[in-house]
């Protein structure tokens, strides 16, 4: 698989570039925060060691031809605000599941939305894939959100499958199909 076309999608105010090492540093910026972690699936990194094994775990993965990985740009600043993946690569069936992560300091500012929009017209149109399909935690409303947002059906629910700080949460799984577009 050929990321080299995920690592240059371009939105209105950022754009993706390819994971490098040299972006630890501002990954733990967000990958250590509690707020940002708490339902995005990534353990709460404590420190900068922790995010820079993570980070080569990603980039080893990418390697593979298992994920795909993109750090966001902030065109203004040039800051990585946030990181967008692809995996659980079904080529057979065509379709996969889509991930993103934010800095909290810019959430609410339509950046997952278009990050959403961007990847899914690229799996889409340049893959041909069929479906496009995430899981969300049911607590993560801002995903949820994104989701519906993207046309994305809600297809189901399976209840108290994440425990996160001493609650249960439901999984709930979104998809779309390619001709939903």
């Amino acid at each position: 698989m050929n990321a080299s076309l995920f690592h240059r999608l371009e939105g209105n105010n950022f754009y993706f570039k390819k994971l490098e090492i040299s972006d630890c540093i501002e990954i733990h910026k967000y990958a250590s925060d509690i707020d940002v972690s708490r339902f995005i699936g990534w353990n709460l990194m404590n420190n900068l060691d922790e995010t820079q094994e993570y980070v080569k775990e990603m980039i080893r993965r990418e390697v593979a031809g298992t994920h795909m990985y993109a750090s966001i740009v902030l065109k203004s600043t040039k800051e990585i605000i946030g990181n967008a993946m692809v995996f659980n690569f079904d080529f057979m069936a065509k379709h996969a599941e889509i991930g993103y992560v934010f800095h909290k300091d810019f959430w609410g500012n339509s950046y997952g939305t278009e990050t959403v929009g961007i990847m899914t017209n690229y799996l889409f149109e340049s893959l041909k894939l069929h479906k496009v399909h995430s899981h969300v935690v049911s607590g993560n409303i801002g995903s949820i959100r994104i989701m519906e947002k993207n046309g994305f059906s809600l297809e189901g629910r399976i209840r108290d499958y994440h425990f996160i700080e001493n609650v249960y949460y439901d999984r709930l799984c979104f998809g779309k199909l390619q001709n939903n577009i």
